[in-house]
């Protein structure tokens, strides 16, 4: 589906939008669901990874397809792996078949797991063969994606003797690992987390709890990018958010008013006001803790002719695709100047845009979405544009309520 965008008539928009449960607290809770069933779960996401993550833990043989869902094959191999009676094979996409998990295998083949490569060494698909897990002290470079460390903490609580993990190296995507660690708590597991060793300890039954999952705030920086792109005197309300977040991305109420757009917290609902234009000819940031953002700010700068060099984005590569070679291109047809390296972006300052681009969305819900506030200051057209779906299927929608002018082509 080839989307074409326009920018609504009124660029003051005053407007409240209802986002749907985070994708990354949606995931972790519903694999606590699995392992203690008497969790309840509220507001969880409507995301496609969200559907493919339930889908893939209802199963205990044969094939497990997540597709493109990263979180879901990090997180359903060690599920599998400590599953005892249950064997899978899980695979996905092609996409997802070219992205390692070599590190993660290994980890739980440390504490007993039996997993073998269907086909290259390192990549899935995987076969996973359940075993009770004894083992309970593993080691992992710190900084890898923190979803191979979740996924290890997730299943801690439900092994015998619990969990011991030390992080070799610099620690980055801190606040996930923390999201993990917090929603563990708040099911009553102990855990610590001391310089570079994490532990967890056992845990046969918790009480009946429930989890409500706050809005997602990767969802929000979209928002944000239109705020800091609308005339002064905008306000976009969002719901359902936590000033006192678990969500690494909540950094975005801080970096946004680098933009001129303040950030006002009242009852689970965040008012995003345009209140002043931007001062800075270039904006620096490191987001090795929020890396899911990188997007979002650098069509950000884009639009509102200002430079960047953005770092800590050494994941980036390992995505639903190779983000920064993706941006590179993309932000390239507007007529952009970027270099990047293996873990940094520079975007260049530029004053006029290409229009009628099409951009490409390489299976990759981020790249559609990040792109999309852009409208503001240039038409041009998304290709494949039904990738949102991913974690976001309202988004084009919810773009429309703003005013945007959205039509298939």
């Amino acid at each position: 589906m080839r989307l074409q965008l326009f920018a609504p008539h009124n660029k003051k928009i005053q407007k409240t939008i209802a986002i749907t449960g985070s994708k990354s607290e949606t995931n972790r809770s519903l694999l606590l669901q699995a392992l203690f069933p008497n969790i309840k779960i509220e507001n969880l996401s409507n995301s496609d990874d969200g559907e493919v993550m339930q889908r893939g833990l209802a199963k205990s043989s044969g094939e497990v397809d997540i597709h493109h869902a990263g979180t879901a094959m990090r997180f359903l191999t060690a599920y599998f792996a400590s599953q005892e009676g249950k064997q899978v094979v899980l695979t996905g996409s092609k996409r997802m078949q070219e992205r390692p998990i070599k590190v993660l295998v290994e980890a739980l083949q440390s504490l007993g797991a039996d997993i073998q490569y269907e086909k290259e060494g390192g990549y899935p698909p995987l076969k996973i063969i359940g075993k009770k897990l004894k083992k309970s002290q593993v080691s992992l470079p710190a900084n890898i994606s923190s979803q191979y460390i979740s996924a290890l903490l997730l299943i801690a609580p439900s092994l015998e003797n619990g969990l011991e993990l030390e992080l070799i190296g610099k620690i980055t995507s801190v606040p996930y690992i923390k999201m993990t660690l917090a929603l563990l708590e708040q099911i009553g597991v102990q855990t610590s987390f001391e310089g570079n060793k994490i532990k967890v300890a056992p845990k046969q039954k918790v009480e009946d709890n429930t989890l409500v999952v706050e809005s997602d705030w990767s969802s929000a920086s979209y928002f944000y990018s239109i705020a800091a792109m609308c005339e002064a005197g905008t306000e976009i309300q969002l719901s359902s958010y936590k000033q006192s977040s678990l969500q690494g991305d909540s950094v975005l109420a801080e970096i946004y008013k680098d933009f001129g757009v303040e950030t006002t917290f009242s009852n689970n609902t965040i008012l995003l006001k345009k209140t002043t234009e931007i001062k800075s000819e270039h904006l620096e940031y490191d987001l090795s803790n929020a890396p899911d953002i990188a997007q979002t700010i650098a069509v950000t700068c884009l639009g509102l002719g200002v430079g960047c060099h953005l770092t800590g984005l050494h994941t980036l590569p390992i995505k639903e695709t190779d983000r920064l070679a993706a941006l590179q291109i993309e932000l390239g047809k507007f007529g952009a100047t970027v270099d990047i390296d293996s873990e940094s972006l520079t975007l260049q300052p530029q004053s006029n845009f290409n229009i009628g681009v099409a951009v490409d969305t390489y299976n990759d819900h981020r790249m559609a979405m990040a792109f999309g506030p852009l409208a503001l200051k240039a038409d041009f057209m998304v290709n494949d544009a039904e990738v949102v779906s991913k974690s976001y299927p309202d988004f084009w929608n919810d773009l429309k309520t703003l005013g945007f002018d959205i039509v298939e082509s």
